[in-house]
């Protein structure tokens, strides 16, 4: 596999990333405290590790349920080489765990409904998270009305794929070759998901995610507080999941811009300086999606290296 469009595409982003970084360091001399950082950056990657390692936990349940068997360590492996495309509107590019799945034999419609369900899961869990320290944010409304709709959406889709099968129908008969394979194969995902519907697998489903992603808001808290000593606990630990909403809604890649911004504002009204909430966001950021995607570009070079493409095309 060549490795020029995510190496292009991570070279992009992380250019745009730090000129953000500039741009704010001449308003907030923020790189002078970015020592304060260097200390506990180690441990906020260790634990946004293990949350990706709880959401692995979840993921190899799923595939195992559906009556698909994976090496645990190639199957985590396999697993961290989406986070290399996280950075894209909806994490839609880490099906690209599509490519080395098929190659252990699993179809890429069931990965792709297991890839829904967890994105379903995800946005539930993290609004919960949410409530307990930003149920009166002026954000809170709209963005749980967002995933309302989104899970509504999902939830009738699931039910009646048929409707999707209408669509994809009137695609092929317009001859939209690559619009009417996307319908269709969106349709086996969503009727893939049913399987899981059961009291079991959402409660695996719900416990891991809540494992995983409080993981993740704990360490910003930690983040914080080493930063700022004496703010409030609970709103700190929902500010972090208010932004991961923030930043789905917007559908910007990886929320980039919208998430620090809401981390921003969010510790702003809790009292937080303009210094700490900037260096805040940029600490949680880099221990969290940066350091995924640096995560993910290795695991694609171990990926292709244990299960290199026999094909011919």
């Amino acid at each position: 596999m060549k490795l020029n469009r995510p190496l292009l595409a991570f070279a992009a982003l992380t250019a745009c990333y730090l000129t953000a970084l500039l741009v704010s360091d001449v308003r907030h001399d923020m790189f002078a405290r970015l020592p304060a950082l260097a200390s506990i950056m180690p441990a906020l990657m260790g634990m946004a590790f293990l949350s990706f390692f709880l959401r692995y936990l979840r993921w190899y349940y799923l595939l195992r349920r559906s009556g698909h068997e994976q090496p645990f360590g190639l199957g985590f492996c396999i697993y961290l080489s989406g986070f290399a495309y996280t950075a894209t509107p909806g994490k839609v590019g880490e099906l690209i765990r599509i490519r080395y799945l098929q190659r252990l034999g699993i179809a890429h419609e069931q990965v792709l409904s297991a890839f829904i369900y967890e994105r379903g899961w995800d946005l539930l869990v993290v609004l919960l998270l949410t409530m307990p320290g930003m149920l009166s944010a002026p954000l809170f409304p709209v963005l749980a009305l967002f995933v309302g709709a989104v899970l509504l959406v999902l939830a009738i889709l699931m039910r009646q794929p048929r409707w999707l099968g209408r669509l994809h129908a009137r695609l092929r008969l317009y001859r939209c070759r690559r619009l009417y394979r996307l319908m269709r194969l969106l349709q086996r995902g969503m009727r893939g998901g049913l399987r899981w519907l059961g009291w079991q697998d959402m409660l695996v489903a719900a416990v891991a995610g809540l494992a995983a992603w409080s993981l993740t808001a704990t360490a910003f808290v930690w983040l914080v507080q080493s930063l700022s000593p004496g703010m409030t606990w609970w709103p700190l630990f929902s500010s972090y999941p208010l932004a991961m909403l923030a930043g789905a809604a917007s559908m910007l890649p990886g929320g980039i811009g919208s998430t620090e911004s809401v981390i921003v504002a969010s510790l702003l009204w809790q009292g937080a300086s303009m210094p700490t909430a900037v260096l805040a966001a940029v600490g949680i950021r880099f221990a969290t999606m940066w350091f995924a995607v640096l995560l993910g570009m290795v695991a694609i070079g171990l990926a292709e290296w244990k299960l290199p493409d026999h094909t011919t095309h």
